[in-house]
């Protein structure tokens, strides 16, 4: 963690990570108003004023309320959604680099199948399949990256397969998956984690694209995608609807990507 914060670009990707992990946690006392309420009063001007501050959208909604709690949805989809690719993808690269034969053979085809796949028009295929949710979003980004984590995970392992601790655990007699849970994965974290933040940030442009495009998450749920895609239409008159939820997204992709090229170096 010391060599982590003498990262000037890890300590500012985290400083903005931490600032909107806030925002998302105390997003209902920060927000001025209801993120769905409509202010009438406001439809024919939705520029910024006193009682709006960032204005408000096209339908009258508060937009700093929208941002602050579009911030907690950010920070519930993409933790989920990481997460599980990470859980599947860890697991089946780690048995197939471990088990090889046809595990390792079975696991690799599967792998090659998805990745042939244009993430992107998989998304679209998949959320368009089965609608627009928060748990179709979160199988869509997993299907979508387990198969590159696996690939990562099962390099790792086999790379460190062969070294002496991993020797000595098994001349001990302990099992394979105590072995790869004990003795490999915290000797082969440093990469996933790097792996982690670039993906991260992957899926915060994922989740604007697919909103931008209609498939995000359900309005009236905040979404930063879905703001910039409901304000991109009154772009050269009301500039504040579009730009301000696109900065929002902005920020949180360069964020992690500073961080991982901080933990990149940290690592070395």
């Amino acid at each position: 963690m010391r060599r982590l914060l003498r990262s000037r670009a890890a300590t500012v990707g985290l400083s903005i990570l931490l600032f909107w992990a806030v925002v998302a946690a105390f997003a209902p006392w920060l927000a001025p108003y209801d993120p769905t309420a409509i202010h009438f009063e406001t439809l024919g001007n939705p520029s910024p004023s006193a009682a709006h501050p960032f204005g408000t959208d096209v339908t009258g909604r508060d937009l700093l309320s929208r941002l602050i709690h579009g911030a907690r949805t950010t920070y519930v989809v993409v933790p989920l959604a990481i997460g599980s690719a990470f859980l599947v993808g860890g697991i089946a690269g780690m048995a197939a680099g471990w088990y090889g034969g046809w595990t390792d053979v079975l696991v690799s085809r599967a792998g090659d199948v998805m990745l042939a796949f244009p993430a992107l028009v998989l998304y679209v295929i998949l959320i368009t399949a089965f609608g627009p949710s928060l748990w179709n979003i979160v199988i869509a980004v997993t299907l979508a990256y387990a198969p590159g984590v696996a690939r990562l995970m099962r390099g790792q392992v086999l790379s460190v397969k062969g070294q002496d601790y991993v020797l000595a655990a098994r001349a001990g007699g302990e099992r394979g998956p105590w072995i790869m849970a004990v003795e490999i994965l915290p000797n082969v974290g440093a990469p996933l984690v790097v792996d982690l933040c670039l993906r991260a940030g992957y899926t915060v442009i994922l989740i604007g694209t697919l909103g931008f495009l209609g498939l995000g998450l359900p309005p009236p749920t905040p979404d930063w995608g879905g703001m910039v895609v409901e304000g991109v239409n009154f772009l050269s008159i009301h500039p504040h609807m579009a730009l301000l939820p696109a900065a929002a997204v902005t920020s949180v992709v360069v964020a992690c990507n500073l961080l991982a090229d901080g933990l990149r170096e940290s690592a070395r």
